[in-house]
């Protein structure tokens, strides 16, 4: 008798639709929060001369900060069992295989982001593949994220996994 695949159908007809978008501004006073708050002192960030004589027209925004500028804020009710709200995951459920953990993610970084920018992310499903590990069965799911501004200028995009165990 062969086991039950760990991808639902559900799940694995979603492969090659966006998951998710989201906008969001990017704003001087919160990125600057942010990067004091995990201790980056970039003066590409904080400090306008250092920025222009960098060839920027002003400071910009820490890259890895587009993320946090379109995310919304969930109410620790609205929170899955693994701790994430699931919107930026396009809540896939792979019922035989509830736990989540982070499998990675790689960003390129195409042009900065400068305070008021609207910032649009779409994120894709690019793949749902079942593996065999030492541990034993998983679920990886690949996701493909372009993070745009108002004038269509792609400023980022990334490659995000997860991984889904029984």
């Amino acid at each position: 008798m062969s086991e039950q695949s760990l991808i639902d159908a559900e799940s694995a007809s979603r492969v090659g639709t966006v998951a998710a978008t989201a906008t969001g501004e990017v704003n001087r006073r919160d990125w600057q929060r942010w990067a004091t708050a995990v201790d980056d002192h970039n003066p590409l960030w904080f400090d306008t001369e250092y920025a222009r004589a960098q060839g920027y027209r002003d400071i910009i925004c820490p890259p890895l900060f587009l993320q946090y500028a379109v995310l919304g804020v969930t109410t620790l009710d609205g929170l899955r069992p693994d701790g994430s709200s699931g919107a930026v995951s396009g809540s896939l459920a792979f019922p035989r295989a509830p736990r989540r953990m982070a499998g990675g993610e790689s960003t390129q970084f195409f042009g900065p982001a400068y305070h008021r920018d609207e910032i649009e992310m779409v994120r894709t499903i690019k793949s749902i593949v079942e593996k065999q590990g030492r541990s034993g069965r998983f679920v990886l799911v690949t996701w493909q994220t372009v993070y745009r501004n108002q004038r269509d200028e792609l400023v980022a995009a990334a490659t995000t996994s997860m991984i889904a165990r029984p």
